[in-house]
């Protein structure tokens, strides 16, 4: 039975029923379709055996690749900061040559 601020999700066929906000609910429905399809690939690979495992695998896997994807938006950031500052240095200097623009 589902009460009105929990949500039930079924995770390689088992079901959690799991607090929840009303404005959450597609955000923690969606988290748990990714899990379920991480943790449906590893179980099918056959290498690792019980859901305890195939859990662990499935939240280092998801962690990884956030991480991963975490250090390139991070680079990214790094790269746009210097061509801001290139660009900034480039208006100065333009400036400075001609002050009456």
């Amino acid at each position: 039975m589902t009460q009105p601020n929990t949500l039930t999700v079924r995770i390689l066929d088992k079901e959690y029923c799991i607090a929840c906000p009303e404005d959450e609910r597609a955000n923690l429905q969606s988290a748990a379709r990714y899990l379920d399809g991480k943790m449906r690939e590893i179980r099918s690979s056959g290498k690792v055996i019980g859901a305890d495992r195939i859990a662990v695998m499935a939240a280092l896997n998801i962690t990884h690749d956030l991480l991963h994807k975490q250090q390139n938006l991070d680079e990214q950031a790094d790269a746009n900061r210097e061509q801001v500052r290139d660009l900034i240095d480039r208006v100065d200097k333009a400036l400075e040559r001609d002050p009456d623009v």
